[in-house]
């Protein structure tokens, strides 16, 4: 299990390094302003030293007016690229080390970020789950998040109280080595969630509330089948082994209950038989398919786990697109005149 850390009123820092808070936004000009101010007052309350970048990934409304005149930088793609690169860009554009992103809508409290930090003196990453006194997920989402979130328990071997919680901290240097399989869309938390749970980096949960967003939500039903599928794929590149062992069992019980069946419907006309009865066609196709079925996921299970376990993941050399622009005030003025 991973428990939940409990969160102390006055946090003593044992961590001084510089934050990067990342803060991608789509279309959020009515939320963008004052979440930055939000994040900037939690931050300025504890001494840390910081940067706030805001990704505005193609918006069409004025979220990088806001963000400017907020005091962030600001990226901006030229396109619509998704969730997960905007943060991808961010990490790449960040000048310090402590990455903590958090949504532009204002459902997640900015003031929880220094207590997130403060827990990475021991973990590797620090998750804000949602599960506090206060949480507003819509019950239409809530069947969703937790066939997701039972899958990849099953999946992980172990508790995840939230797994794609949109307000986490963790160090560049050790989220860049898995840039290559990370989604360039909404499922980007659930899939580094995996990665580092499959790879026994310590990930720590602490509950906080969850505000109702200002604005339309970007997530649709559609992405529900995508967030599944993510999931099952990260569990083939981590944790092969469970996903083919269950699926193996599954095939190998139905396999042996055919047989069993295939013996029990001749056994009354062949029970004299004798020794002849090896010679007689007792077994089905069907049963047999499953127990070759059965076989084979066993083998790819474990050959695809050797295999994982001889390749070291390096972490990739990733170059800005050139699709990324940085604004500046001066630059918004120009463009105005």
């Amino acid at each position: 299990m991973l428990p939940f850390n409990r969160a102390v009123k006055n946090p003593v820092f044992h961590l001084q390094e510089p934050v990067t808070v990342v803060i991608p936004a789509f279309n959020e000009e009515a939320g963008i302003g004052p979440q930055i101010l939000a994040v900037r007052r939690a931050l300025e309350a504890v001494g840390m030293v910081f940067e706030i970048i805001v990704v505005d990934d193609g918006s069409d409304d004025g979220t990088a007016q806001e963000a400017l005149q907020g005091g962030a930088r600001v990226l901006r793609h030229l396109s619509n690229r998704g969730y997960g690169a905007s943060i991808k860009s961010a990490i790449l554009a960040a000048s310090h080390e402590i990455i903590v992103i958090i949504d532009a809508d204002g459902t997640y409290p900015a003031d929880e970020i220094p207590n997130l930090v403060n827990q990475l003196h021991d973990a590797d990453m620090a998750v804000g789950a949602r599960a506090g006194k206060q949480v507003h997920i819509p019950w239409v989402r809530r069947p969703a998040k937790w066939v997701l979130g039972w899958v990849a328990e099953r999946i992980a071997g172990r508790r995840i109280p939230d797994l794609n919680s949109g307000l986490r901290t963790f160090r560049r240097s050790c989220a860049v080595q898995y840039f290559p399989i990370l989604s360039d869309r909404f499922s980007f938390t659930t899939t580094i969630t995996l990665a580092y749970l499959a790879d026994d980096y310590r990930v720590v949960y602490q509950p906080i509330d969850y505000h109702k967003r200002i604005g339309k939500s970007k997530i649709v039903p559609r992405h529900f089948m995508d967030f599944l599928a993510l999931v099952l794929r990260s569990a083939m590149l981590f944790q092969p082994l469970r996903v083919f062992v269950p699926l193996g069992i599954f095939s190998g019980a139905l396999g042996f209950l055919k047989v069993a069946f295939d013996i029990a419907s001749v056994f009354p006309r062949t029970h004299k038989m004798g020794w002849s009865l090896l010679f007689e066609p007792v077994l089905s196709t069907s049963a047999i398919l499953l127990l070759l079925v059965a076989l084979q996921l066993l083998l790819i299970g474990m050959v695809a786990d050797g295999v994982i376990r001889r390749i070291a993941r390096h972490g990739a050399r990733i170059v800005p697109s050139a699709a990324i622009v940085e604004e500046s005030l001066e630059q918004q003025v120009a463009v105005r005149r």
